[in-house]
């Protein structure tokens, strides 16, 4: 019985017998010559059916017919990988109904909802499927450059008692009759876990309960979280988040063949330092730049986002910026205030191409900081007793981030709309497939 080869091998075969497996993803009948190609996991392959039977049985199949094709792999410079499969013996595995839209087209020219709607069957398409391993080799250079510094993997539950950040928004449940919610994100349980480990990581869900129906808010997203200790400041974190976005972008041109079929720019480099300045710094720019004084507000627009992702570009050559000290009125209560300035913080966010991809920041490592903190929002320490019990016991100062894998991957493909790099998008109105 011959192996079964890739198509991406296919070139190392010439002169061979072999055997491919995989999707029919397209057919072309000429008169003298039928022209089969198949898809498997790693590209495509091209079948040369010449003997009449043969050509009869194939222009029967259906585009998505599952097949193996046995026959000698023949040198042909035109062929994809300049090896094709000739007269081959086509076994059907599984006979399909013709896909609702032409995978074989070098894009999908369908609507978002078409898109979406049929998921299981547009996202074989093979730029689609080169988006989802990009997003895969990032998650998977994100685990690897963190393993390498030190850090341990954490798994935290996604059912908790208390919002993380705000009641607004949160998914409540009915846990065996007690009120509970799905996590806004791992952050007490990160913060938690630095006191065990010193330095954690976490990648997983995190749910939503968005009212907004925009193209870049999603109920349920992939965040990718790590949290350490020991640090001076958010600048000791902004270390290390640098060196996770580059290892990710190394993971995907090392790892991903195909990337490159999936991006409208090149892959972004990541400067040794990224451009860095402060919130009032940021807004007195956008205010020069512009003509509008955003000064009093406590964020950045989204259009002053793109602003400042234009100027990092222009000024410093970076697809990076980086905003540090935001008020503190817009930071969750954990968050450390900056020394000198306590109406702003010791954090930060991350702009990649003009759109806020990560935050974080400092904590607050003190029980009686925290105390002091929830009094100030006239909150109770009460629901929060399970986190508070690690700062009563020694926390050392520390700091962490988040990144959204879905922006992340939408910025790097130049998608108008995160839901094109969600494998099964939930928001307002999507709740299948």
């Amino acid at each position: 019985m011959t192996m079964r080869v890739l198509t991406s091998e296919l070139g190392h075969h010439a002169g061979e017998g072999v055997s491919l497996s995989g999707w029919v993803h397209r057919v072309r009948e000429l008169p003298a010559v039928t022209f089969v190609v198949l898809r498997d996991r790693s590209g495509l392959a091209q079948l040369v059916l010449r003997e009449p039977t043969r050509r009869e049985q194939v222009r029967r199949l259906a585009e998505e017919t599952v097949v193996t094709a046995r026959g000698a792999a023949v040198a042909n410079p035109a062929a994809p990988g300049g090896v094709e499969v000739v007269d081959p013996v086509v076994d059907v595995l599984g006979p399909a109904q013709p896909p609702p839209v032409e995978l074989w087209r070098p894009a999908l020219s369908v609507s978002l909802p078409t898109l979406l709607d049929h998921a299981a069957v547009t996202l074989r398409h093979p730029a689609r499927a080169a988006v989802f391993r990009m997003a895969a080799a990032s998650v998977a250079g994100f685990r690897a450059t963190l393993d390498a510094a030190g850090f341990t993997e954490v798994t935290t539950p996604k059912i908790v008692a208390a919002a993380t950040e705000s009641g607004a928004t949160v998914f409540g449940l009915d846990y065996f009759g007690r009120p509970a919610f799905l996590a806004q994100s791992p952050q007490f349980y990160k913060q938690m876990m630095v006191g065990v480990f010193e330095r954690v990581y976490e990648t997983g869900p995190v749910f939503r309960a968005e009212p907004h129906d925009t193209a870049r808010h999603l109920a349920s997203y992939t965040s990718l979280d790590a949290e350490l200790g020991f640090i001076d400041d958010h600048r000791d974190v902004l270390v290390v988040l640098r060196d996770v976005v580059a290892g990710m972008l190394d993971w995907i041109r090392t790892r991903v063949a195909d990337y490159e079929r999936a991006l409208a720019e090149p892959l972004p480099d990541v400067p040794a330092e990224m451009p860095s300045l402060h919130f009032a710094d940021a807004q007195r720019l956008i205010a020069e730049g512009t003509g509008v004084d955003p000064s009093g507000e406590p964020d950045l627009s989204p259009a002053h986002e793109r602003w400042l992702g234009e100027w990092a570009r222009r000024e410093h050559g970076s697809d990076f910026v980086v905003v540090t000290g935001y008020p503190m009125a817009k930071r969750p209560f954990y968050t450390h205030p900056q020394p000198g300035r306590p109406e702003y913080s010791n954090s930060f966010d991350l702009l990649f191409r003009g759109l806020e991809l990560v935050t974080g920041g400092q904590r607050l490592h003190r029980y009686a900081d925290y105390l002091a903190a929830l009094a100030a929002r006239g909150e109770s320490p009460e629901p929060y007793a399970g986190y508070l019990e690690a700062f009563r016991h020694g926390m050392p100062p520390h700091g962490g981030f988040a990144i959204g894998l879905e922006r992340w991957v939408a910025r790097l493909t130049g998608a108008s709309n995160v839901r094109e790099v969600t494998l099964f998008p939930r928001d307002l109105q999507r709740l299948s497939p």
